[in-house]
């Protein structure tokens, strides 16, 4: 084992060795250029002398250690016991030597660290000799008594190809030089000094003037000013922080509830335009906010799954409904009497929820993506759910039962709504369409387009004769129920449309990215700014 050890020290020592041999390279050209009296004056040449000196001490220690010459072997002393701390030895050999040869890679590795990463390690290559260049044309000095000659113009004359003009002499009356070829032949290095003769006086006739380059004189541009910045929107500190994505009136037309991507329930005076309360804060994203029939209370839901019952006089909660391992709340639906909610789920479920003992009615499933519209016949009897698959189907609350399914649309279904004589049902799509179902044979009876983007959510008249839409194009549009044709457009040049609803006295209010409420007339023309949003 300790043979191996020797030997491998014996490579150690050669590395070092030859670390050093390539520091020493640049030797040879010292010798070349300074010669032995020069090497042994250069600073730089002396340590290279010295990494030789290292490097031999490093070779000659590499074959001592692999001849076997320094063992240093310990011997077991006699009578001494083999094993444990009171085992006694000693060294044989020569232990200093060995020891010495042993620090020495260590000390010229050490050295050449510094001397490659040290303040002088630049300079080596500064003391040698520099590679002989290519000779470079002297300017002459003229003498205080003989005429200057001329500067070298920058510009061409006037008239000659610069490609085919010949090369100016460099100091008159010497012939121009030959071309010269691609690699000029290196100067002798040292060469002899020899006095320069005096240059005779020569006279040089006046250099012919050279007309200047024309230089093309460009106007100043026109440049438009930009339009003005639109005015800054209006804020309000009790506003939402964020869009709003749910708009619902109060039976009695004096109040409008509002839900947020902030979390907030917000309740708004319509009349006196100010904020009445925060009626609830979900733990994630508002989706819905409905009155329910009796004037006095509201359902909420969110993205944290939770349905919320609360009183509208100050925000108390008075039931929670969890939806569980169901999903968060997409949509959410009443009936008209108050007794059953329907809900839609990021999961494809649809629940319907007995309010009245505050229990669970029906989990349907059957949607193979998330529910993204319910809306409730007005008889209360049936339900009708779409998914972001572009599928609808039609359940019967009470018994559960899925009475019909069909693809309605080649993306997402959003905002459904059911026609007054339950026998149709309204539904936007991604595909930016507006459909109307005949619910008796699943046929599609009519179509409204126009929209450019998502027909996010739909809301119909009281009377059932107009149709209200918002969508991700940021506009909303006023349909004529009966001919299909658009009445007028709203547009918010602020972003998506999230929530419509009709005003009491017959306008229309939008909600969406802006974070504001506004009321637009319904013949068309600018909005109003009813709630803004808060400060951003």
């Amino acid at each position: 084992m300790n043979r191996l050890a020797d030997k491998v020290l014996a490579f150690v020592l050669v590395a070092v060795a030859l670390a050093c041999l390539v520091r020493i390279y640049p030797l040879a050209g010292a010798f070349a250029w300074h010669g032995v009296s020069g090497l042994l004056s250069s600073a730089a040449s002396l340590r290279l002398l010295a990494f030789a000196v290292a490097a031999l001490a490093c070779l000659a220690g590499a074959l001592l250690f692999w001849a076997g010459l320094l063992p240093g072997r310990p011997a077991h002393l006699a009578g001494a016991p083999l094993f444990g701390r009171a085992a006694e030895v000693q060294e044989t050999g020569r232990p200093g030597l060995r020891k010495l040869f042993l620090a020495l890679p260590l000390i010229v590795l050490a050295v050449l660290a510094v001397d490659r990463f040290g303040p002088w390690g630049a300079g080596e290559i500064a003391s040698r000799p520099s590679e002989p260049k290519a000779a470079e044309p002297k300017a002459v000095e003229p003498k205080p008594d003989e005429p200057k000659l001329a500067e070298p113009k920058p510009a061409e004359p006037k008239g000659q190809d610069v490609a085919s003009a010949p090369p100016a002499p460099e100091q008159p009356p010497a012939p121009a030089p030959p071309e010269a070829p691609p690699t000029p032949p290196p100067v002798a290095a040292n060469p002899p000094a020899a006095p320069v003769p005096p240059v005779p006086p020569v006279a040089v006739p006046a250099p012919t003037p050279v007309a200047p380059p024309e230089v093309a004189v460009i106007p100043p541009p026109t440049v438009a000013p930009l339009p003005p910045p639109p005015p800054a929107a209006p804020t309000q500190p009790d506003g939402h922080r964020d869009a709003v994505v749910w708009l619902a009136v109060a039976p009695d037309g004096r109040s409008i509830m509002s839900a947020s991507t902030d979390h907030v329930i917000k309740l708004w005076d319509i009349g006196g335009k100010n904020l009445i309360r925060n009626l609830g804060v979900h733990k994630d994203m508002a989706r819905t906010a409905l009155y329910m029939p009796d004037g006095v209370s509201a359902l909420t839901g969110g993205d944290d799954g939770e349905i919320v019952l609360r009183k509208l006089a100050d925000g108390a909660v008075l039931h929670v409904f969890q939806s569980g391992q169901n999903g968060g709340v997409r949509q959410l639906a009443i009936s008209p009497d108050g007794k059953r909610a329907v809900s839609g789920h990021d999961t494809g479920n649809v629940i319907v929820w007995d309010l009245v003992n505050n229990s669970v009615l029906h989990v349907l499933t059957g949607h193979d993506w998330s529910v993204s519209a319910v809306a409730v016949s007005p008889d209360g009897k049936q339900v009708l759910s779409g998914s972001i698959d572009g599928t609808l189907k039609l359940w019967d609350i009470e018994s559960g039962k899925l009475l019909r399914s069909w693809h309605g649309h080649e993306q997402g279904t959003y905002g459904a709504v059911f026609t007054a004589d339950g026998h149709h049902v309204i539904t936007g799509s991604g595909d930016q369409t507006i459909k109307v179902w005949d619910l008796d044979s699943g046929r599609e009876v009519k179509r409204f387009e126009g929209h450019e983007g998502t027909v996010y959510t739909l809301a119909l008249s009281a009377d059932g004769k107009r149709l209200l839409s918002g969508s991700l194009d940021g506009t909303a549009r006023l349909w004529d129920m009966e001919t299909g044709n658009q009445i007028a457009m709203f547009d918010s040049q602020t972003g998506p449309i999230y929530a419509v609803a009709f005003a009491p006295d017959g306008t229309v209010l939008t909600g969406g990215y802006d974070r504001t409420i506004r009321d637009w007339p319904a013949s068309g023309g600018d909005g109003v700014v009813l709630f803004a949003g808060a400060p951003g």
